[in-house]
């Protein structure tokens, strides 16, 4: 794979990772379907795909550092009864349902959907118009702080659909958080947060293994490359969408999705 490819790569992951269109979905997309990083072994695919995924966890590491030091410190001192503290809580359970189903399922979504353009197409035109019902149909109740045990945990069951690629995590945890009246803004920053532990955790179970490591050790400046892009384009595309947010809705995205939709079936179709 070329730097120029491996940049591309990195810049499509930092996007896409917090803007609702699915990062998964385009890093397939674009490989498979643009010829972008095509030609490589799938265990590379899978560990480079990892790596990109840090970067974007790093990303929100430093971006929200303060806050989530904040909400650490609270939550085990102070527990459920301090409004910065109990986010601490509702992240660990909202997290649950995601990593039981990965850990259950992620052989038989790798092997059955990850290929399946039909399916990946469907998803980003289904999801994008849910998105944007959700939002546009929901009223601006709440902020994070104010959001209950019972909504976290809904959020967190929403982010089981974002296993197949196409759905975009950011996309079914705002969706979702929309739908629960929890404000536009808001909901977006409870997603960036509830992504930490989830790409923690994928990205802690894929360099455990032996293979991956040697991969890693055999692309090493691809690696560093691809870590390091997705990271600067992360931390640019989570200031820029927070403020976007705070005046537009997500019709935008919608149609992107639609359109990236059509793409893909056209080339399932003609192969254009």
């Amino acid at each position: 794979m070329s730097i120029i490819e491996t940049i591309i790569l990195g810049i499509v992951q930092g996007i896409a990772e917090f803007l609702p269109i699915s990062s998964s979905g385009h890093l397939i997309i674009f490989r498979d379907i643009f010829g972008i990083g095509a030609g490589i072994s799938h265990d590379m695919e899978l560990a480079f795909d990892i790596a990109l995924h840090f970067g974007t966890l790093l990303a929100i590491g430093i971006y929200f550092f303060k806050d989530f030091i904040s909400m650490i410190t609270k939550g085990l001192t102070k527990g459920v009864k301090d409004s910065e503290g109990k986010i601490l809580w509702y992240l660990i359970i909202a997290t649950i349902p995601a990593a039981i189903f990965g850990l259950l399922f992620e052989d038989v979504i790798e092997n059955a959907i990850r290929g399946n353009y039909i399916i990946i197409a469907a998803a980003l035109a289904f999801m994008g118009i849910v998105i944007y019902l959700c939002d546009k149909y929901s009223k601006n109740e709440k902020t994070v702080k104010e959001m209950s045990l019972k909504d976290a945990f809904l959020i967190g069951c929403s982010q089981v659909f974002a296993l197949i690629p196409g759905f975009s995590r950011s996309g079914t945890t705002i969706a979702c958080a929309r739908q629960l009246g929890i404000e536009r803004g808001e909901a977006a920053k409870f997603s960036f947060f509830l992504s930490a532990p989830v790409v923690c955790g994928a990205v802690l179970l894929k360099v455990i293994k032996k293979s991956t490591w040697t991969i890693i050790m055999a692309n090493i400046s691809t690696f560093i490359i691809g870590i390091l892009v997705s990271f600067i384009i992360g931390l640019l595309c989570i200031k820029y969408l927070l403020k976007y947010l705070d005046n537009h809705n997500f019709k935008v995205f919608m149609i992107y999705r639609v359109l990236m939709a059509i793409v893909v079936l056209l080339f399932v179709m003609f192969g254009v």
